[in-house]
């Protein structure tokens, strides 16, 4: 999912969505089983479950990447160029958690990584590791948007207060 302004330069990984395939042969794209409504036999759920307008729709992953994209969107439109070619990505946990439990460690709330091979840099934020650090829903947004100043803060080496006034500020 990339972001909805359409600055150039500016993209927001979440997460990778395969593309329906085309058949050779049948010359209509072939549809993945979450893809059909119906099984080959005409059973299966005639409709959605959930209407689009209601609270469950939509998963907790999906809302926490809304929460990033929020995050990046605002410091987007704050810095301007100095953001452009920066990845902000979502992931589940940390690659190296079970290392970190057994020492003891803290787990990192998000990483960054610096441009390398012709890729930009990347702040990917874990998204189980903030959400278990929350208490509830709402101190979630605050600490998603703290995390996301943080990572980004360090990639252009300034304080987080400087990158956005409101840093740290909700939790006095």
């Amino acid at each position: 999912m990339q972001s909805q302004h359409h600055v150039p330069g500016f993209t927001v990984h979440l997460s990778d969505t395969g593309d329906s395939q085309e058949t050779p042969t049948a010359g209509t794209p072939a549809r993945g089983f979450r893809e059909r409504r119906r099984n080959r036999h005409g059973r299966g759920l005639r409709g959605e479950i959930i209407l689009p307008n209601l609270p469950g729709y939509r998963t907790r992953a999906e809302r926490f990447d809304d929460l990033v994209l929020d995050s990046a969107e605002r410091l987007q439109d704050m810095w301007g160029k100095r953001l452009d070619g920066v990845a902000f990505a979502v992931d589940e946990i940390p690659p190296n958690l079970e290392q970190l439990v057994a020492e003891g460690a803290a787990a990192p709330l998000g990483s960054y990584t610096p441009a390398a091979h012709g890729a930009g840099p990347v702040i990917t934020i874990y998204r189980r590791v903030v959400e278990h650090t929350t208490g509830g829903r709402e101190d979630l947004q605050d600490l998603v948007h703290d995390v996301v100043v943080e990572y980004t803060a360090e990639m252009l080496g300034v304080p987080p207060e400087t990158l956005d006034p409101v840093y740290r500020r909700r939790y006095q």
